[in-house]
Parts: C-alpha cells; structure tokens; sequence
C-alpha cells in the first residue's frame, strides 16, 4: 500500500476494492462512520447506515467490526438492532462472537474514581464540559469551549499523572481520555485477526483521529488498507478520505456488491 500513501484525500474510487472472502472491515465511529457531535449522546445513526453495515457484515462473512473509544453496551445501543462484532473503550473491551473480554480487575487503579471526581467537581460550573465515567476509564469533552483548552489539558495530564505509567492520556478530537496502557485499537485489531471469523484476510481499517494510529501501525504490519478519514494531522494511514459521508457511499456499494467506479482490486 506505501504506493498509495498521501496526505491529501483520495477518490473514493482510488481505494482498493475489497475481496469478499479475503478482506476484513474495521470501521472506528465518531468521526469516520458517524459525524461527530455536540455530545457523544446526540449523534446520528441514519437508518441506511444500519442497513449497509449488516449488509456488508453478510457479505464479509462475519469479518466487520467496529472499533470505537465507546463503551461496547454504548455502542450497542447506537447500532440496534444489529449486533456486530465491536471493540470498545479502545480495545478494553471486545466481542467476537457472544464473549466479551476485558482486561483484569488489576489492570484497573482504584485512584480513577478519585480522579473521575476531582475533574467532576472542578469543572462542576462548566456546563460545556462534560466529564464522562466510562468504567474502566474517563473521558472530558470540551467540543463546545474550545477556549478552556489548555486548563483542560493541564488537569487531564495531571490526573493522568496521579494515576501512575500504567494509564495513558489520549488527546483526540475535542476529547482527552485516560486510559489502561494494557490496551489499544491495535492490540484489538490484532485480536481480532487471530480469530477464525477474521484470519488469513487482508484488513481495512477507517479512522479519523490520533487514537487511531495504533491500529493503522498494525494493520500497515499486516500489509492491509489503512485510511484516515477527513483532517489534516500526520498520520500512519496510507490514504486519506474527505469525510464521513464518501466513507458512508463506499461502504453502500460494499454493501450493495458493487465496486465503486474504477475501484482497484484489493491489494
């Protein structure tokens, strides 16, 4: 794919067309198969969306999977009645078939509900701040005062700080979350890929902010597809699409068995 690498967004024709038998989907949502909202709550899922994703599900045999920093009951709520298999909280969580893993109740510092509260109580009188508990991790969003970024960005490194190396701090679109380091949307693709369902395939993964990086480093490893959807930040993905919406036509014509025009074989 090195070939095709640019940072200037593609055709939706120039991406390679995948292989129903030997290709595997990833799909990151807020920002690449959703467009993003005021709050994570007040997103869209347009009825479509729902029938192209278990249409293209069937036609890869099982082997599509989202991949999101949402909580896996959270996104399955979004995408009901369909049931996909789904890596949440950024691969802390993820379900193939009916099981779901998690890491260890060690894995989780019991100083995050004293961080959770701290940020809580000082951002109390912000309402364009919402600070979100998302279990084994937390979450501030600040999509709606982008002017108090940088008071944002010293309390999250500072929270991230008290809860010691074994969580990390991402920085994403309008969102710091912290984290368990255990995990990551690319452990989680590699985890996937070990399965029977998704084995032996070339993988595609769509994303559209630094949180997806580690999954682009992986699926690049394993000589598949990466694409950064919309933005303009350096990426390890080898294409770039312009928006939400040319992601959404292409997986219709995924969805529908047909290739976009002049879509090149898959690679």
């Amino acid at each position: 794919m090195s070939a095709l690498m640019t940072d200037d967004p593609v055709l939706v024709s120039m991406l390679p067309q995948p292989d129903a038998t030997g290709s595997a989907l990833f799909l990151d949502v807020d920002g690449t198969l959703l467009e993003l909202a005021a709050t994570p709550d007040q997103v869209m899922v347009p009825a479509s969306l729902l029938n192209h994703l278990g249409e293209a599900h069937t036609r890869l045999a099982g082997a599509l999977a989202l991949v999101s920093g949402r909580q896996l009951a959270d996104l399955d709520r979004l995408f009901a009645p369909l049931r996909l298999p789904t890596a949440g909280l950024h691969g802390l969580e993820t379900r193939v078939e009916s099981d779901v893993s998690m890491p260890a109740e060690d894995d989780i510092p019991k100083a995050l509900g004293d961080e959770l509260a701290r940020l809580r109580g000082l951002f109390a009188k912000e309402p364009r701040i919402l600070v979100e508990d998302k279990g084994c991790g937390l979450a501030v969003h600040w999509r709606q005062a982008e002017s108090l970024r940088e008071n944002i960005d010293d309390e999250a490194e500072r929270s991230r700080a008290r809860l010691g190396d074994r969580y990390q701090l991402l920085k994403g679109k309008m969102v710091h979350e912290i984290k368990p380091s255990c995990r990551n949307k690319g452990t989680a693709v590699r985890q996937f890929m070990e399965t029977p369902r998704f084995a032996g395939r070339q993988p595609y993964y769509f994303g559209d902010d630094i949180t997806d990086e580690d999954a682009f480093e992986v699926v690049n490893a394993l000589d598949g597809v990466s694409v950064m959807v919309g933005g303009s930040n350096s990426t390890q993905a080898h294409l770039r699409l312009a928006s939400v919406t040319v992601l959404q036509e292409w997986l219709a014509a995924l969805a529908g068995g047909d290739s976009p025009p002049g879509a090149q074989p898959g690679l």
